[in-house]
């Protein structure tokens, strides 16, 4: 496949406007992380209260 220059350009533009985009601040970062922590801490939470019989088989069998 043979593109020419202005071929090229018109490929390559989107991606260098989204590489030239500002990197989110730091602050914005850490809330974004402790959000996700704390739902990852409410679903580990809810995952526990639940009751498991020990007969139940797994969906998925590990095999070497």
């Amino acid at each position: 496949m043979k593109l020419t220059r202005r071929e090229l350009a018109t490929v390559l533009a989107p991606a260098m406007a989204i590489a030239q985009t500002p990197a989110p601040q730091p602050a914005a970062i850490d809330a974004e992380v402790e959000s996700a922590r704390a739902r990852m801490k409410a679903n580990g939470d809810l995952l526990a209260k639940q009751t498991v019989p020990m007969d139940t088989e797994p969906a998925f069998q590990f095999k070497a």
